[in-house]
């Protein structure tokens, strides 16, 4: 990782170094844009060629059968069975906890009693990812809120294996969540399917789910075709750590973020020089011993370590990189968490380590990237569904009202509002 300091580097230098490492931006819609309109104009004939393409395999149908399901329950250990069905016991309290369906009623004047009321999207497309690691976790993550939701029509997109199959736990997870209707697509063109639909793949009205910058491009690209959750891309995380932090756990959470994909991006921030350099020692030792560490290697170039001169100086970074993932381990991790607006998810302590949050504690797991939690929230029930508005006015009511609608129609031109009240009274 290499180290930027306050002292030396503007706080707008430092951001726009850790911004560009991780921006592909116009590269990638060169790639995803030819990908989309092949989709959009042949379909199925598209799909399989991009599927023999960029997954190796060649498919003639895309749906995954029950055949299929059943089979990848014997795939898999009983401990891991167990492992899913606790994460998804977690996580649909937790997205039950949180939906409201109904808001309490409102009276603004007598006789006018207005509400919100939660109603969920019919058609939903949930996408998995599945290329240098197949996620289950995902599929709870998407699936589990889709369902509190009361979604009607739930699809999911997941790359295919060389030997055509998907993912054993996938699958499992999918079927744990009630979710049938699954499809062997991945990639740019799965999101491209499922906003154009085709011939085997139905359109539907949003799409869900984290991805390469590939994916994320894609569902950027096809918004307003449909309505997609956030741009969810390559993952990110960011840990403040004081002297109080045990570098071997910071080590370790940082590393856990990086072996997602060579494109992911670890921060520390840290007033602590000794803290910073304890963190890289340990961070060199554990990558020898883990699986992945070519992929985490190359993500490490695109890492930084930030040693600022002031907690002020990290809050300002952190508001304006709006990272992912966020880890504050600190004597002061409550008055920082006050401070901090734009982030996905948090972790507030030394035991709360972030892969927990992936797995299990319940949030949601697919969370905004790139920036974007400036202004995207993370997943959650709601996301599977909009509020409608409803308004009940008695005759009390329309009599409070009458002057104030008639005279503001009245100032605009608008003679027929102006009548529709009117008449009520003659």
């Amino acid at each position: 990782m290499k180290i930027l300091t306050t002292r030396r580097y503007s706080t707008e230098y430092i951001l726009k170094k850790i911004r560009r490492a991780r921006s592909k931006k116009q590269a990638t819609e060169n790639i995803v844009r030819p990908i989309l309109a092949q989709v959009k104009s042949r379909g199925d004939k598209a799909l399989r060629a991009l599927t023999k393409r960029f997954d190796g395999v060649a498919l003639k149908s895309f749906k995954v059968s029950r055949s299929e399901i059943k089979a990848a329950y014997k795939k898999l250990p009983a401990d891991v069975i167990r492992a899913m069905k606790m994460a998804k016991q977690n996580i649909q309290m937790f997205h039950q906890s949180t939906i409201t369906k109904k808001e309490p009623v409102t009276e603004t004047a007598k006789g006018v009693a207005v509400w919100r009321e939660f109603r969920p999207i019919e058609k939903v497309g949930l996408y998995v990812p599945g290329g240098t690691a197949a996620y289950p976790s995902t599929v709870l993550m998407l699936a589990i809120p889709a369902m509190v939701a009361g979604c009607k029509k739930i699809i999911m997109c997941t790359p295919a294996l060389r030997d055509g199959t998907c993912n054993p736990a996938v699958l499992v997870a999918a079927d744990m969540c009630g979710i049938t209707t699954i499809f062997k697509v991945g990639g740019a063109q799965a999101i491209a399917a499922m906003a154009y639909g085709t011939k085997s793949i139905p359109k539907v009205d949003k799409i869900f789910g984290p991805g390469n910058q590939f994916v994320t491009t894609a569902k950027m690209l096809v918004y307003g075709e449909v309505n997609i959750d956030m741009p969810a891309g390559p993952s990110e995380i960011c840990v403040i750590a004081d002297d109080t932090a045990n570098p071997a756990w910071v080590s370790a959470d940082l590393l856990s973020q990086l072996e997602h994909g060579a494109d992911s991006q670890a921060l520390l921030m840290t007033t602590s020089s000794a803290v910073a350099q304890n963190v890289i020692c340990e961070m060199k030792k554990q990558i020898r011993s883990l699986s992945r560490r070519k992929i985490i290697t190359a993500a490490l170039r695109k890492s930084y370590v930030i040693i600022a001169q002031s907690l002020d100086e990290i809050v300002e970074l952190i508001n304006e990189y709006a990272p992912e993932h966020l880890e504050i381990i600190s004597r002061d991790e409550e008055k920082i968490l006050k401070r901090i607006n734009n982030v996905g998810s948090v972790f507030l302590g030394a035991s709360s380590s972030e892969p927990l949050g992936d797995y299990a504690s319940g949030t949601n797991h697919t969370l905004p990237t790139s920036g974007f939690a400036k202004m995207f929230s993370p997943l959650s029930a709601e996301s599977f569904g909009k509020m409608i508005q409803v308004q009940k006015i008695s005759k009390r009511g329309i009599d409070n009202l009458r002057e104030t609608v008639e005279t503001l129609a009245a100032q605009e031109g608008l003679d027929a509002h102006k009548n529709s009240i009117t008449i009520r009274f003659t």
